[in-house]
This record gives structure tokens, sequence and C-alpha cells, in this order.
């Protein structure tokens, strides 16, 4: 398995913390939440590369964006860096982001797609450099009429998220054009999209929503969200933005019996104490 990029969430800091939670469900490797590849910006000053495999497993660095000599340029400094893997997002499906282009948008411009692919897998090497997507933007069978440009290149593997940027993370998943995508692919395909730590038959997963669902499901979730607190405030100093932090992570298990009652209380805490007693820390 390999651990989802999902932003706000699974942040090199979580990785530290929960990674022997990781390595006990089985995952192998982590993509970091996406990184904008900007050629002005050195992307090894972004928090998400410090430290490199923090959580004692893979790290792959994942790059948004649609301007492939900037892609270069960040692939160039990660490569150099020691990261030996890289990912492109191609599916974020997030409207702000896939209307200027990125993620999900280069769906619809197949020719920034493959120079994007191109470049990717010229600078790190054959199967060194992956990609992750949608079915599509607006219908489940858009990937399937794209497979030509993704075949053209030796990726790593092809992530598939089996739902359209539209679903965003909602409704059900398209097993079937999932499958259609799996069988025209001449490159790995690994699954994403409602995998629990099971898996999905015959196909790599990707898990991201199914682990942290899991992680507070766990008899000793306050023990893990303590020790996230305290690192969390160790890294940003400072109080507010810690509250987030967590926030953004409780907010996946509200709907669990044994969170439900506390996330009412949580999403309104004003300070850190009042966080930890939401959270039943204290």
């Amino acid at each position: 398995m390999i651990l989802a990029p999902l932003r706000g969430v699974t942040i090199r800091c979580f990785r530290s913390v929960f990674g022997p939670l990781m390595r006990e469900a089985g995952f192998t490797e982590a993509m970091t939440p996406f990184i904008t590849a900007n050629a002005g910006v050195d992307p090894l000053r972004d928090r998400e590369l410090k430290g490199g495999a923090e959580c004692g497993l893979r790290v792959t660095p994942q790059f948004i964006g649609k301007d492939p000599s900037a892609l270069r340029t960040c692939l160039e400094r990660v490569k150099a860096a020691g990261y030996a893997t890289a990912d492109l997002n191609c599916g974020c499906p997030f409207p702000m982001v896939r209307n200027k282009g990125r993620g999900s948008g280069l769906l619809r411009t197949p020719d920034v797609l493959r120079r994007m692919l191109e470049t990717g897998c010229e600078v790190m090497g054959p199967g060194a450099f992956s990609a992750k997507t949608r079915l599509g933007v607006e219908r489940p069978d858009e990937l399937l009429g794209l497979m030509s440009v993704f075949n053209e290149f030796p990726l790593r593997f092809l992530t598939v998220h089996a739902r359209t940027a539209r679903q965003m993370y909602e409704g059900s998943c398209d097993m079937a054009a999932f499958r259609e995508v799996a069988s025209a692919a001449k490159v790995p395909v690994v699954y994403n999209g409602d995998a629990g730590l099971g898996g999905i038959d015959g196909f790599d997963v990707m898990v991201g929503r199914g682990f942290i669902r899991a992680i507070g499901e766990r008899d000793d979730a306050e023990v893990w969200l303590a020790r996230y607190v305290d690192a969390s405030l160790g890294e940003l100093r400072s109080p507010h933005p810690v509250l987030g932090r967590m926030k953004e992570l409780v907010a996946y298990w509200r709907d669990l019996p044994r969170w439900a009652r506390r996330w009412n209380v949580v999403k309104l805490a004003r300070n850190l104490d009042e966080l930890r007693s939401g959270l039943g820390l204290v």
C-alpha cells in the first residue's frame, strides 16, 4: 500500500508521528501532498521535503503544475537531494485548481499532459516517475480516451482514483470504468478510491481516508493524537495552526460514534487547552 497525498493531513509531521502505524498497516511508501512546481521556488525548502524518509518508508514527492520547464527544475533539485521517485498530480478535483489547467485540468489539455509526463520520465528516469489521476473531469470514460498518452511513457505506475473530478469525493467509485482503464494500460495501475486497508483484489492500492479512519477507530487513538499535538506544536511554534491541523484530521472521524460528540466540541475549540479537553487528551 501507498499512503495517499491528503492535503493538510498526510503531511511530513503526520508521517513522522504515525510512521509506526503506517508500517504496522502494511504501507511501503508515502506520497507527499502536492507541491507546486514553480521554477522560481526551491521545493527542498518546502516543509514536506525536510527530513526525507521520516516515517521509515519511501517518500515520493508529488508535484502539481502545467509548466514542463518548471517541473524539470523541481525534479532536478529533488533528485539531486536523493529522492529516487516523483509523481505528477493530474487528478486534483478542486475547481479552482482544474480551471487553471492543473491537477485534473491536465486531462483537458493532452498536449500539456504529454509534455509533463515526458519531462518527468526524462529527468527521473524510466520507472521512477508516476502519475495520479481521475477517471475524467465530467465523464468516467475520459481517461480511457487518454490512455494512448499515458502509454507512451515508461511510468512507474499510474494511480487512478475511480471517480470523476466533478464527483469530488462523493458518490460511488466506478469500478467498471477503472477496470477498463487498467486493461488498456501498458504500465502498472494502482487503485485509489474507497479502498480500505484490505485493498482491492488484483491491484496495489493507494489509501488515504481509509487509514485516517482506522486511526480514529483504535483504542489508543488519544495516545497518538497527544503525540501529534506535541509534535505539531514543536514544528509550528504557535498554537493557532496546530488547532487548524488537528481539526482537519479529526473531521475525518466526525461520523464515528466515539468521536461525533467530541467533534462538536473540537470544531469550536479556541485554544490548545480546549482542544485537548475536547479530544479527551487531559
